[in-house]
């Protein structure tokens, strides 16, 4: 299908936005790293040292830089194209981890990689064309459609549960809690920033939609659908891998945003069945390579734990947990700073810990795993 002038511009916004977005992990999580160095306590421990960090501002920025021109972007072309798009910024963030946080990618990663742009190729070629919208009240209209509001309330219960409950505990142990936060809603704030963008556009073009409640509601929607983004973006990136924590934001992200665009704005509509199966095809190619790369990085990490630490044998591997459930790991990132006794390696944070569970009596209730090895 023929690129319109609007959808070849929302194009190109894309894919600059993608670079900058992609760019803007690797600077945030350098600025995360010196701020937990200079206070102590991490942002995935509730640490907000980072704001004052100038690195973490300036990765702060070029990721508002992406986020403005995927904005306009949105503005032009329909979320089915734009979204997947951010696949490149997978790659840049991959890529730029590698060579700048000596994060290793695997071989099989960077295949993972060349899926991930093949199948936005794939989903870009037979994407379907921005539909004209006049009004900001055709916009609402579309919005307050029963399918699309049995969404968003879907989303704020999912939200809402995973905030309150599953964070708390599951938060700093498992990547998807943190990821599906920030990616229900960002399937929100696309929608209402689509939405926004075309009020804008409008308005630049002499219909001037300021004038409207529910332009003002569209921009409250998105500052605030935004700051919760951010806040839990910064968690998974200080808490997990970097090349883990972007395609995984990606897939589900892309996910649920197409979902929501093909609901409330219907952009398959028109469309035949031939460009629709080969769009959910280029989709799957794309998770096939994001879920290639989460698996490659395990893969790289694991190695990389069994050739730092050599146990006894028989071998007693023990991870410990603190009275609030979190695992105790070594962060193999901050350098191998850790205790050898004989052939046996451990962290002095998992010393301390264990002489103070020791001294409290009440060491029994925290033990997260105990595995013998004879």
């Amino acid at each position: 299908m023929g690129f319109s002038k609007d959808n070849l511009t929302g194009f190109i916004l894309a894919l600059l936005s993608s670079g900058f977005i992609g760019a803007s992990f690797i600077i945030k999580k350098k600025g995360l790293r010196r701020a937990a160095a200079a206070s102590g306590v991490r942002a995935g421990m509730g640490g907000h040292a980072y704001l004052l960090e100038p690195l973490w501002w300036f990765g702060m920025i070029t990721m508002i830089v992406g986020e403005v021109a995927n904005f306009v972007a949105y503005a032009f072309a329909p979320a089915v194209l734009v979204t997947p798009l951010g696949a490149l910024s997978i790659i840049v963030s991959a890529v730029l981890a590698h060579f700048i946080l000596k994060e290793k990618l695997h071989k099989l990663g960077i295949l993972g990689c060349v899926m991930c742009i093949a199948g936005s190729v794939i989903i870009v070629i037979h994407a379907p064309q921005e539909r004209s919208i006049s009004s900001i009240q055709q916009i609402v209209n579309m919005a307050t459609q029963p399918a699309f509001l049995l969404y968003v309330g879907s989303v704020m219960v999912l939200v809402f549960i995973l905030i309150f409950y599953f964070a708390p505990q599951y938060g700093h142990t498992n990547v998807l809690i943190f990821t599906g936060i920030c990616s229900l809603m960002g399937s929100l704030s696309v929608m209402s920033v689509k939405a926004l963008g075309t009020a804008l556009k409008l308005t630049f073009e002499g219909k001037n939609q300021l004038i409207y409640l529910e332009t003002w509601f569209f921009m409250f929607v998105v500052a605030t659908c935004v700051i919760t983004q951010m806040n839990y973006l910064n968690k998974a990136l200080d808490t997990f891998n970097t090349a883990i924590v972007s395609p995984i934001y990606y897939v589900l992200f892309t996910t649920l945003t197409i979902v929501a665009s093909i609901i409330m704005f219907k952009d398959w509509d028109g469309q035949s069945a031939g460009s629709i199966i080969s769009e959910i095809c280029g989709f799957i190619v794309v998770l096939s390579g994001t879920i290639l790369l989460h698996v490659t990085k395990d893969f790289e990490r694991s190695s990389s734990f069994r050739g730092n630490y050599t146990p006894l044998s028989p071998t007693l591997s023990t991870r410990l947990c603190s009275g609030n459930g979190e695992s105790l790991k070594h962060d193999v990132e901050e350098g191998p700073s850790s205790e050898e006794i004989g052939y046996f390696q451990v962290h002095p944070r998992c010393c301390d810990n264990l002489l103070k569970l020791l001294a409290s009596g009440n060491f029994c209730s925290c033990w997260k795993t105990i595995k013998l090895t004879f």
